[in-house]
């Protein structure tokens, strides 16, 4: 299956689980292929046939971007080079959850979240402590005779009861002693931060020299500049209150330009974001929703309340 049919597959599932999806972001470079929305939850996602293709500077890049738009980054794949990944599995490539379509299917048609993660050493599952702490005290069996029933010392029993992880294997273990199910489920959205292994957060990367003018002006008029390098925008700016976030682009009006600012109004309008695109000359006020200021104008704004207006009157008339 070509990348492309894959990406329309798995937006076609998203719309189908209720999701609004943004357009593809068909344009390089490009961090991820497609924001999604359903009700609260946010996603960026980035689709690949084969996973080993997602980079450690991709992964840092949708990481910040997640943090910036309140959203979930995550990959979708088939295999990587020496295997398919396993249906129910959650993997992790540079902190960013990774899983197969048919897990996709699962989580969000089916709404029945995975049990189960990859990390070094093989495949875990997360053990509800305090669920297994009862269920033993029920049954009225010693930390010991439950160790000596696993193979494991009593300090394993007590850490698993502690909240340390399991293998499948003990996990299947546990739910055949107990006869009940005793997995937490893999918190996807959620990033699945209380699984995956520690990853250093992204840090901020610096403006580009060719951004200087655009940036002076957002931190001139109050706002917080977060560069990017590998999204169809250059950056993401919010106020102190995260109130007001928008997507910034600037360029000469060219005809990427004008796709790259349809992709930035269908990435806002799922991240609820607006956004802007300064450029040299316009000749017309927006495109598809995102604001055209140019540079002459945008230079001279001093105040946020005018920015607002200028991109909320121009996001309004749609060209």
């Amino acid at each position: 299956m070509s990348r492309s049919a894959l990406v329309g597959n798995i937006t076609a599932m998203l719309e189908d689980a209720g999701f609004t999806v943004s357009d593809r972001c068909a344009i390089r470079p490009k961090s991820f292929d497609i924001a999604a929305r359903r009700g609260s939850d946010v996603l960026l996602l980035k689709v690949l046939a084969n996973i080993d293709a997602f980079d450690g500077h991709t992964g840092r890049e949708m990481r910040r971007l997640g943090e910036y738009l309140d959203a979930t980054p995550l990959v979708i794949g088939l295999r990587t080079r020496d295997e398919e990944l396993d249906p129910g599995v959650i993997y992790f490539r540079h902190g960013v959850p990774v899983f197969s379509p048919d897990t996709a299917m699962d989580l969000f048609i089916e709404e029945v979240p995975p049990l189960i993660y990859a990390a070094p050493g093989g495949l875990y599952v997360n053990i509800d402590g305090d669920l297994l702490s009862d269920v033993r005290s029920e049954k009225d069996m010693s930390l010991g005779k439950l160790a000596n029933e696993l193979g494991v010392s009593r300090r394993t029993v007590s850490k698993y009861e502690d909240g340390m992880n399991a293998s499948v294997e003990v996990a299947a273990e546990l739910e055949d002693i107990f006869d009940r199910p005793l997995a937490s489920p893999v918190e996807v959205l959620d990033g699945a931060e209380a699984v995956r292994d520690g990853v250093d957060d992204p840090e901020e990367i610096q403006a580009d020299p060719d951004d200087a003018r655009i940036v002076t002006v957002l931190t001139r008029v109050g706002f917080e500049v977060h560069p990017t390098l590998r999204a169809p925008f250059t950056a993401v700016s919010e106020d102190e209150s995260r109130e007001r976030r928008m997507l910034t682009g600037h360029s000469e009006f060219t005809r990427t330009a004008e796709k790259r600012a349809r992709i930035m109004s269908s990435v806002g309008r799922v991240t609820r974001t607006r956004s802007v695109y300064v450029v040299d000359r316009a000749g017309r006020e927006s495109v598809d929703g995102t604001a055209l200021i140019e540079r002459e104008e945008f230079d001279r704004i001093d105040d946020p309340e005018e920015l607002e207006n200028i991109i909320r009157d121009r996001g309004e008339v749609e060209a």
